[in-house]
């Protein structure tokens, strides 16, 4: 886990291709806070805890870092203080990926998934939630300013002219001419 600035180098931004839900929001405050790129802007739970952040996705997806700004400064008691990241294809299965106590700083937390104990790899999942356990101060309500989801950069197949095409089977070698 790091603070400070935002670590995307070197992977791509994939919170378009979930569904978001959350478990409560405040009128005005609600989850479309979380993705308009406004650092002044923040979802606000509306309940008691633990608050949820859903993400499902509509295949198996590997996810690489989960990255969320808060601001300690301005949000106070507002502010996540022990939050738990679980990992699994629907809510009935869902295991903990990651568990852990958070600094009152302000900036970016990013949580990278695949340092987790035995995997070495991004978990693939359904679905991901970001629990918010506990917050600073006893405070009961949360504010999270962005939430960013990161995978790897797959790698783009390039071929300089002298080198065979990739694809033999009958199927591809039909489509490598045009008529």
């Amino acid at each position: 886990m790091t603070y400070g600035e935002l670590d995307s180098e070197d992977k791509v931004e994939i919170g378009r291709l979930a569904t978001w839900s959350v478990s409560s929001a405040k009128s005005g405050h609600g989850i479309g806070m979380l993705r308009d790129n406004n650092l002044s802007t923040y979802w606000q739970s509306d309940g008691p805890q633990p608050h949820l952040v859903n993400l499902q996705f509509e295949k198996k997806t590997a996810v690489q870092q989960i990255s969320f700004y808060y601001d300690f400064k301005q949000d106070e008691s507002y502010t996540p203080l022990r939050i738990s990241v679980k990992g699994g294809t629907a809510h009935h299965d869902l295991t903990e990926l990651v568990s852990m106590e958070l600094e009152g700083i302000t900036g970016w937390v990013n949580i990278n998934l695949e340092d987790i104990p035995g995997s070495g790899r991004p978990p693939r999942v359904f679905l991901l939630q970001l629990v918010i356990l506990s917050n600073h101060l006893g405070g009961r309500d949360t504010h999270i300013r962005q939430l960013k989801l990161f995978s790897t950069r797959e790698p783009v197949l390039s071929m300089s002219e002298n080198e065979e095409l990739p694809f033999t089977s009958p199927e591809f070698l039909r489509y490598t001419v045009l008529r």
